[in-house]
């Protein structure tokens, strides 16, 4: 991968890859292409997720740097070449981050990016599904794991030794229990692996459950185990694990709750306890993301554009919402945590921003800087 003419890049490592000195206003470049000159020790990258195909959204995969110690945040150039990349995922190598195409054709597409701070886009492959939300790299680094929204389906694709992607191995859809009321068919909104690694859950909105699958590694197939059903008409949309590993958390996007599940590593069995509070009577909870040491877990609520925190209490098993403060930005999409946990990101869909919260150790959130614009920001990505 050949830089094209661009201020270069030195030899980095991956985890100051893309970072920091991205002070320019955003450029579309064509790949390969350098990303940024050489980073400071206290500056870290972000990629950002979009729809390219929406008004007044983003050309491909945005990138940004922030301060570790401000938390202030400078957007970069553009990786292009990537279709509505929505969601974004990083390869445990950090070589490779994979993003949805998420369209009516859904797609996952590879992008390597390399130590000198280069990109090359490695290819797409078809999902089988439409709209596709969510992806995550299984924790061996050999599996792609993708959710199909609009068709409420779950696929799995093969991961090459160079990060690029295969011909899918799989492809699930959910046909039953039925959708709930005004739920118009299985929704899968996400596929993760559980932190122990020995099963894949999938969240899905439409059909108010979230299934345990065993992944055949061998094969890249899906066996499902287990499912757990969740109130109807709740809409559940994104799970995060308690560090325990014996613990989960489920933001339900149509009832405006937050669910505390137990999580049975053996069996891979999930039971979702009773619909809590999300500081906020009315909205349409996103995302929950749970820090480090397990202490504090922080809720995305769009509408009332929030964010609550919560204490975890009884070694995981418990949530006790303690606070909200505002976003900083309309329709809070998607959060991430630095990768100590010292801020929080949350990206602003309609506000097209990226905002930046420092963490405090009895878990407060103070705003950090001034708000990043980022077309449609949907996703954000810290990389370590």
């Amino acid at each position: 991968m050949n830089a094209v003419p661009s201020p270069a890049l030195g030899r980095l490592s991956r985890r100051s890859l893309l970072a920091a000195a991205l002070v320019a206003a955003p450029t579309t470049l064509a790949a390969p292409t350098a990303l940024a000159a050489p980073v400071p020790t206290a500056t870290r990258p972000l990629l950002l997720g979009t729809y390219t195909s929406a008004e007044g959204g983003g050309t491909g995969i945005g990138t940004a740097a922030y301060d570790t110690a401000t938390g202030a945040i400078t957007s970069g150039p553009v990786i292009t070449g990537v279709e509505n990349p929505s969601y974004l995922a990083l390869h445990p190598s950090g070589a490779t981050v994979y993003a949805v195409a998420e369209q009516d054709a859904g797609a996952v597409t590879a992008v390597a990016l390399a130590p000198d701070g280069t990109y090359e886009v490695l290819g797409t492959r078809p999902t089988g599904g439409s709209g596709p939300t969510h992806l995550s790299v299984h924790p061996s680094g050999r599996w792609l794991l993708s959710a199909n929204y609009t068709s409420g389906s779950v696929t799995v694709h093969p991961i090459a030794a160079d990060g690029s992607l295969g011909e899918r191995t799989d492809l699930v859809t959910h046909s039953s229990p039925p959708p709930g009321p005004g739920q118009n068919g299985p929704h899968a909104h996400q596929i993760v692996t559980s932190p122990d690694g020995g099963h894949v859950l999938a969240v899905d909105l439409g059909t108010d459950a979230v299934y345990t699958y065993r992944l055949d590694e061998s094969a890249g197939t899906l066996t499902e185990v287990s499912r757990a059903a969740l109130a109807p008409g709740s809409g559940p949309r994104h799970l995060t694990f308690h560090p325990g590993g014996r613990s989960a958390y489920l933001a339900c996007e149509l009832d405006n709750t937050t669910v505390v599940c137990a999580y049975d590593p053996e069996s891979g069995t999930l039971t979702p306890g009773a619909g809590q509070s999300t500081g906020s009577e009315t909205g349409y909870p996103a995302q929950l993301v749970v820090t480090g040491d397990g202490s504090y877990a922080y809720l995305a609520n769009r509408g009332p554009n929030s964010l609550a925190r919560y204490a975890v209490e009884d070694g995981g098993a418990a949530l006790r919402l303690l606070d909200t403060v505002p976003a900083g930005g309309d329709w809070p999409r998607q959060l991430a945590l630095s990768p100590d946990s010292s801020l929080l990101f949350t990206a602003n869909q309609r506000s097209s921003t990226v905002t930046a919260f420092r963490i405090a150790p009895d878990g407060a959130l103070t705003p950090a800087g001034d708000p990043l614009p980022a077309p449609v920001a949907v996703c954000v990505l810290p990389l370590a």
